[in-house]
């Protein structure tokens, strides 16, 4: 997709209304330091419009970013490592599954895991209960340049036993500083996009 304009549109904490959007939206949800953010911005090609933060957690509501009035890109709150209160981290569950469940235009959850690492009991976790809510989630593996070339088969087939998903769910190794995987994310989006236009599924009202 060719970039030209994005927006930061709609931000919904706990007790805001989700939006009524007319257009397919993504979403993404990772563990607070896995570098959603910094996918995002890759994605749209910005460099601070996903606010990035050395502190994890600071991602505490649902941001809808507004690509080419085409798509909304969705950040979901992170979970794992944020140092918030257990209340708070019930609240950021229940906002996520009220999206996922409220929402009429969701199209696909793409979960974002660390390539460097093997799945936590957390995105086992995350990952169970997006399949229990009938999505198929697509899997990105982020910081793909901190390992090697040669790790990358290795570590894909670790997140894949360690995520226990379907053979047929994509792992896309993803580097936000190199861009790799930019482009073949995009592709799988315009062809979601696309699927559900030619399924006669509503974009427009």
């Amino acid at each position: 997709m060719v970039i030209k304009n994005v927006s930061l549109e709609t931000v919904c904490g706990y007790t805001s209304k989700l939006p009524k959007n007319t257009k397919p939206e993504i979403a993404f949800a990772g563990k607070s330091n896995v570098g959603k953010s910094s996918l995002i911005n890759a994605l749209m090609n910005r460099k601070s419009l996903a606010w990035t933060s050395g502190q994890p957690g600071k991602t505490q509501t649902i941001n809808f970013y507004n690509v080419n009035d085409e798509v909304y890109l969705t950040d979901l709150p992170g979970y794992g490592f944020a140092k918030v209160s257990p209340q708070e981290k019930e609240k950021w569950g229940q906002m996520i599954e009220r999206y996922l469940h409220t929402s009429k235009q969701l199209r696909a959850v793409f979960l974002l895991v660390d390539i460097r690492h093997d799945p936590s009991a957390n995105d086992k976790q995350m990952y169970d209960w997006m399949v229990y809510q009938g999505f198929h989630p697509i899997i990105i593996a982020t910081k793909l340049d901190k390992i090697k070339r040669s790790q990358i088969a290795k570590q894909v087939k670790a997140i894949k036993t360690g995520l226990g998903v379907e053979s047929d769910t994509p792992v896309i190794p993803f580097s936000a500083t190199t861009k790799q995987g930019r482009d073949e994310i995009w592709e799988l989006i315009d062809a979601i996009c696309v699927d559900n236009i030619e399924e006669g599924l509503p974009s427009d009202e």
